[in-house]
């Protein structure tokens, strides 16, 4: 029952975030890559596609929108989270057309896991399904049991997403705050960039965090302002 349950929540899209979408994502030199995936889960286009660095979850999830957009069944299935259940769940997922599989260095070096995405992968591929998979490293890298499971993850495509310079990713916290309905300057931007971690999530839940209490507080974006939230 526990398994069937997962595998109807990952159906239905369940822990999608609302906002990771194509149209919400900055490609930068990853536009190479965006298009293939767009394609992907409109049924078209390759099969396999793996690729690995930063900002990888925020397109297998706009994956997972895009081909709901499209009247297809997908699944999206998060192996950090999945960790703590059977490897059952991969069980029957080759009756959707498109499957999304995050974090597959989390099951490196498990066996029993690895077995259980070998033997989903040749499903799938075998009934002509669309398969979406992302990692923290080239799949050379993993350091995988099952010698297999390296040829199966390179069978497709294969891509390295390219960080986004500091002007970019200040093109991407605009953006992303004009879409909230704020002001953020271009001066109020550079200050987050220079003051914050600059992984894109930690900066997109720090504006976040500053659109909350601006709301709050009715107050603008000002660099004191921003000061005295982060607690700089």
């Amino acid at each position: 029952m526990m398994k069937n349950r997962v595998i109807t929540q990952l159906t239905l899209g369940v822990g999608l975030k609302d906002e990771a979408t194509f149209a919400n994502y900055f490609a930068g030199k990853n536009a190479l890559l965006v298009e293939e995936l767009k394609k992907a889960a409109q049924g078209a286009g390759e099969r396999v596609i793996y690729f690995y660095g930063q900002g990888s979850t925020h397109l297998l999830q706009a994956c997972c929108h895009e081909a709901h957009q499209h009247g297809l069944s997908a699944a999206y299935l998060p192996l950090a989270s999945l960790i703590d259940f059977s490897p059952d769940v991969f069980e029957g997922l080759e009756s959707r057309q498109l499957i999304c599989i995050d974090d597959i260095h989390r099951i490196a070096g498990n066996r029993i896991w690895e077995e259980a995405v070998f033997h989903a992968y040749n499903r799938i591929h075998d009934k002509g399904g669309q398969l979406m998979m992302t990692a923290s490293m080239a799949p050379k890298s993993l350091g995988l049991a099952l010698p297999d499971m390296v040829s199966r993850l390179s069978g497709g495509i294969v891509f390295q997403l390219q960080p986004l310079t500091d002007e970019e990713k200040l093109h991407v916290l605009t953006m992303r705050a004009e879409r909230r309905g704020m002001m953020l300057s271009e001066d109020v931007g550079k200050f987050i960039l220079t003051h914050c971690p600059r992984h894109m999530s930690t900066l997109f839940a720090t504006l976040e965090t500053l659109d909350k209490m601006s709301l709050a507080a009715q107050r603008k974006l000002t660099i004191p302002f921003v000061k005295t939230v982060l607690e700089m």
